[in-house]
């Protein structure tokens, strides 16, 4: 049986367990909003889907409230899912790598200094 994401984050401490469960939401909203192929999600598309996902639940304060939880880097989201999928809530391709998720956007550009109302 699998660990509840709230436990696999607060055993890992690095990110609240609210930071978790946006990531896996995250890549159903990506799925079915982002990509053409919903099989399988490449770092960089997922980072987009969570950016739209933030801006869309929290308009300004995306970047606040993901800083609170311990996500300052589109890294941070890679760090998030790879925890997911070494316990099994996400699978990757051999292919994939958590470089993938290096420096996709910057969080002060795309957060505030982008932002649009």
């Amino acid at each position: 049986m699998k660990k509840k994401l709230e436990k696999i984050a607060r055993e890992d401490g690095r990110f609240n367990p609210q930071a978790v469960k946006f990531v896996y939401e995250g890549l159903g909203y990506t799925a079915k909003k982002i990509t053409a192929e919903p099989d399988h999600i490449k770092g960089q598309t997922l980072c987009e889907g969570l950016r739209r996902s933030a801006l869309e639940k929290w308009g300004r304060l995306a970047m606040l409230v993901l800083n609170i939880w311990g996500v300052k880097t589109t890294r941070d989201f890679g760090e998030i899912v790879y925890l997911m999928i070494k316990h099994k809530w996400m699978s990757a391709q051999p292919t994939d790598s958590i470089d993938d998720f290096n420096n996709i956007y910057d969080f002060k550009t795309v957060f505030k200094d982008q932002f649009k109302f």
